[in-house]
C-alpha cells in the first residue's frame, strides 16, 4: 500500500511540474515580441540607410534596397504594416535594446561580440570583405597581405567588420574609419588613401558607379561574413518564426526575385542618390 501511495505522490508531482513548465512556456510566448507587433498592427524595422543595395534613399526620399524588400514582405506575411526607422549604425543595437523598433534588418554581419547582446537569426545571405585599391598600386597589391604595411592607409566605415577585418588582417597598414562607405571610398578615389575594405556588394556597387578606370576592385573576399536579422534575447518565438519566413521566402521564389534585382541587378541604380 505505501508503494502505491508512494507512485501516486510522484505522479502528482510530475503532473505539478509538466503545468508549471506548460503554463511557463504560454507566459513565454505571450512576452514575445511577435506579439506586440500582432497588437500593435505595426512591424518596426531599424537600419542604416546608405549601405548599397541593401538599403538606400532613391530620388524621391525613399527607402528602397534588398532589406527593404523583405521587411515589406516579412511586415505582408505578418499583416501588419511596415514602418522603417532609420538610424545611426553606432547606435543601432542600443536602439533595438530600447525597444526603438522590433528587427535590425541592415546587413548586420553575425558576430560573437555582436550576439552577447542580441540573437540572430539564420543568415539570409552570406558576403565578404573586399578591397577598392587605387589604380596606383596595381601591380605592387594583389590581395589584402600585400597592404600589411604602414605605408599603406586603409580605409572603411566606422564601427563595421570591415574595420574590424583591417584592424584584425591587416594591423601594420595606417587605418583611417570614417561615418559612411562614400567618405571612406572617396579617400581613396581622390588619392588620399590607398584602399577601401568593405563587403563585397557595396564594393562592386561603387566600382560600377564611380571606380571604373579609375580604381581595382580585388573582389575575391578574404572574410567570411553571415548576414542576419537581430532580435533581443529571450524571445524564441520571434526566432522561430523568422527562421521559418526566411525558410519560405527562399523556397516560394520571393527572395529569388529580391536577389536578382537588388543584388545581381543594376537598373536600380539610376533611381537612386
Amino acid at each position: 500500500m505505501k508503494n502505491v501511495v508512494k507512485v501516486i505522490g510522484l505522479m502528482l508531482i510530475c503532473v505539478f511540474v509538466a503545468a508549471q513548465a506548460v503554463a511557463q512556456d504560454i507566459d513565454l510566448a505571450k512576452k514575445s515580441r511577435i506579439e506586440k507587433i500582432l497588437q500593435r498592427g505595426e512591424l518596426r524595422v531599424g537600419f542604416e540607410a546608405g549601405y548599397v543595395p541593401f538599403e538606400m534613399t532613391d530620388k524621391n526620399g525613399n527607402f528602397v534596397g534588398f532589406d527593404i524588400d523583405m521587411a515589406k514582405e516579412m511586415a505582408k506575411a505578418m499583416g501588419v504594416k511596415f514602418t522603417p526607422v532609420n538610424t545611426a549604425w553606432d547606435g543601432i543595437i542600443p536602439a533595438l535594446m530600447t525597444d526603438k523598433f522590433d528587427i535590425i534588418i541592415s546587413g548586420m554581419t553575425i558576430t560573437q561580440e555582436r550576439n552577447l547582446k542580441i540573437n540572430f537569426a539564420d543568415p539570409y545571405i552570406v558576403v565578404g570583405q573586399t578591397i577598392l585599391l587605387n589604380m596606383k598600386h596595381k601591380d605592387a597589391v594583389k590581395s589584402y597581405k600585400d597592404l600589411n604595411d604602414a605605408k599603406f592607409t586603409v580605409t572603411s566605415k566606422l564601427g563595421t567588420t570591415g574595420e574590424q577585418a583591417v584592424r584584425r588582417m591587416i594591423p601594420r597598414a595606417t587605418y583611417k574609419s570614417f561615418e559612411t562607405e562614400t567618405e571612406a571610398f572617396l579617400e581613396v578615389l581622390n588619392g588620399k588613401a590607398d584602399a577601401y575594405v568593405y563587403d563585397l556588394p557595396n564594393c562592386a556597387f561603387l566600382y560600377d558607379q564611380q571606380g571604373k578606370g579609375k580604381v581595382v576592385h580585388l573582389d575575391t573576399p578574404f572574410t567570411y561574413e553571415p548576414l542576419a536579422w537581430a532580435v533581443n534575447k529571450g524571445d524564441p518565438d520571434f526566432l522561430n518564426w523568422l527562421n521559418h519566413f526566411l525558410r519560405q521566402v527562399k523556397n516560394d521564389g520571393r527572395y529569388e526575385v529580391m536577389y536578382k534585382k537588388w543584388i545581381e541587378g543594376t537598373e536600380w541604380t539610376k533611381d537612386v542618390q
